[in-house]
C-alpha cells in the first residue's frame, strides 16, 4: 500500500469517526430535551400515584415511620408530663388524630400533582434529570405546596377540632407565637399537620422516583429504560 492510499484511508476512517462520535452526540441531544421530558413526565406521575395510593390509606403516615407526624416541638414537653399523669390517652389519640387526616386529606392532592407533571416545561424536565435527590421534591414544592395546602387544612381542620388537646394547644400557642417561642409553622395543629403532610407527599414521592431511577427495567417501560439508562 502506497504512503498516498494509506493516508487517504486514514482521512476515511477519522471522518467516519467523527462522524459516527457526532451521531452519538446528537443523539444524546435528543434524549435530553425531547424523551428527556416524555420520560421524566412518565416517572413522575408514577411516583405520585403511587406515593397517593400509599399514603392514602389507613396506617399510610401513621404507620410509616418516615411521615409519621410526630406531635409539634412545643407539645412534647406538656405531653411528657400528661402520661406522667395518667393522661396518656389523650395524647395518643391526638397523634392519631393528626396522622389520620393527613392520610384522609392526601387523595384529594391527585389531580393537582398530575396536572403539575402534565404541565411542566422541557426544562423543568431536564433540571430533575440531571438535579440531586432533592430535584423533585423541589419540583413539587414549587408548583403545589400552596394549592394542595388549601385543599388539606379544612380536612385537617375538620378531624383536629375534635380533640380536646389539640384545642388547648391552640389556645397555647396562639398566645406564645408572639414571642417566638413558636415556630410560625407550629401556631396552630392545623398549620403544622397540614406542612407536615406535604413534606410527607413531597418524600414519597422522591422515593418512588429514585426507585425508577436506580430500575428502569423493572418499570418495564421501553421509555423509562431509554431515558434514565441513559443517565447511568
Amino acid at each position: 500500500m502506497s504512503r498516498r492510499t494509506f493516508l487517504a484511508r486514514s482521512g476515511v476512517a477519522l471522518l467516519v469517526l467523527a462522524a459516527t462520535r457526532q451521531a452519538q452526540a446528537l443523539s444524546l441531544s435528543d434524549l435530553s430535551n425531547q424523551d428527556a421530558s416524555a420520560g421524566i413526565k412518565v416517572a413522575l406521575e408514577r411516583g405520585a400515584l403511587a406515593a397517593v395510593s400509599l399514603l392514602g390509606q389507613t396506617d399510610g403516615f401513621l404507620g410509616n415511620p418516615k411521615v409519621r407526624i410526630p406531635l409539634p416541638g412545643y407539645l412534647e414537653d406538656a405531653a411528657r408530663l400528661l402520661r406522667m399523669t395518667g393522661q396518656g390517652k389523650r395524647v395518643d389519640d391526638l397523634v392519631t388524630t393528626m396522622n389520620r387526616a393527613a392520610e384522609t386529606a392526601v387523595p384529594l392532592g391527585k389531580d393537582l400533582l398530575v396536572g403539575a407533571v402534565k404541565s411542566m416545561s422541557v426544562s423543568d424536565a431536564r433540571q430533575i434529570l440531571r438535579g440531586g435527590d432533592n430535584a423533585v421534591t423541589t419540583f413539587f414544592a414549587e408548583k403545589t405546596r400552596m394549592p394542595l395546602g388549601e385543599k388539606f387544612l379544612p380536612v385537617v381542620t375538620q378531624a383536629t377540632s375534635q380533640v380536646g388537646l389539640a384545642k388547648s394547644y391552640n389556645r397555647v400557642a396562639s398566645k406564645v407565637s408572639a414571642a417566638g417561642l413558636v415556630k410560625p409553622e407550629e401556631a396552630s395543629i392545623e398549620q403544622y399537620v397540614t406542612g407536615k403532610t406535604l413534606d410527607g407527599l413531597y418524600t414519597l414521592i422522591g422515593e418512588e422516583e429514585r426507585k425508577i431511577r436506580q430500575d428502569p427495567v423493572g418499570t418495564g417501560s421501553a421509555l423509562l429504560q431509554k431515558v434514565f439508562g441513559a443517565t447511568k
